[in-house]
């Protein structure tokens, strides 16, 4: 399997935004349906959707599981669709990966609960389970991000994670995300020298050589949003640069 390029669809009020470092405060609509949007970047080459339930995450439970199934009819032929936002038992997991999503992401739970972790992937296969390292001061943290929530240190979180037979994380720099400064190359590269698990890199994307430099430390894939709404990279372009399958 190639680099992956996920698309990213961050979903809030039955819109699409892009926020600033997680803050809701700054979110900026950047599509009104999110079906048409989740159209248009498959049609704009986009092989893998990453779509987040904002307002689930701050609930503790999916919120927009009717747009998600809209995404999966309309695009599930065509991309494979992964979701994170809200998700904190396998009953949830369960549910969702029956509509059709090809992989469901896991946040606060897995890191308050490996075992449950290791649980979905027994019943689900690691393919199925990324688990999102959302990183801020070298701490791993949940919680939708929410300031002064605690955490554990990143490359411990993954340590765990991997005993429990997570595979893929996806993690995100915070203070990188939304910004177009780049992506954290040094928290990447320690969190890739684990060889625990492969690593898809979020937080800061701004251009193809980006996404050249992350595969290059040995990066799985990355997660790009503003870059793509503001037209910084052109999905085909970078998947035919990367090798992305």
């Amino acid at each position: 399997m190639g680099f992956e390029v996920l698309a990213a669809i961050d979903l809030r009020g039955g819109q699409v935004v892009r926020l600033r470092r997680g803050a809701f405060e700054t979110a900026n609509v950047v599509g009104t349906d999110p079906v048409e949007t989740a159209e248009d970047l498959v049609e704009r080459g986009a092989r893998w959707l990453h779509v987040v339930d904002l307002e689930g995450a701050q609930a503790g439970e999916p919120v927009h599981g009717e747009v998600i199934a809209r995404i999966v009819r309309v695009c599930g032929d065509k991309a494979s669709i992964e979701v994170g936002g809200g998700i904190r038992d396998a009953a949830t997991v369960t549910r969702l990966l029956a509509t059709g999503l090809t992989r469901v992401v896991l946040g606060t739970a897995a890191l308050r609960d490996p075992g449950l972790a290791a649980t979905i992937v027994k019943e689900h296969g690691a393919a199925a389970l990324p688990v999102a390292i959302d990183v801020r001061q070298g701490q791993a943290v949940g919680e939708a991000w929410r300031p002064g929530t605690g955490g554990i240190e990143a490359a411990d979180a993954i340590r765990r994670l991997a005993a429990a037979g997570v595979s893929i994380f996806e993690v995100t720099a915070i203070d990188r995300d939304g910004t177009l400064d780049g992506p954290d190359l040094d928290l990447l590269g320690e969190l890739v020298g684990l060889n625990a698990g492969q690593i898809i890199a979020s937080g800061g994307i701004r251009s193809i050589e980006d996404l050249e430099r992350v595969r290059n430390l040995g990066c799985a894939g990355a997660i790009v949003g503003r870059a793509l709404y503001e037209g910084r990279v052109d999905i085909e372009e970078a998947r035919r640069r990367l090798g992305s399958a």
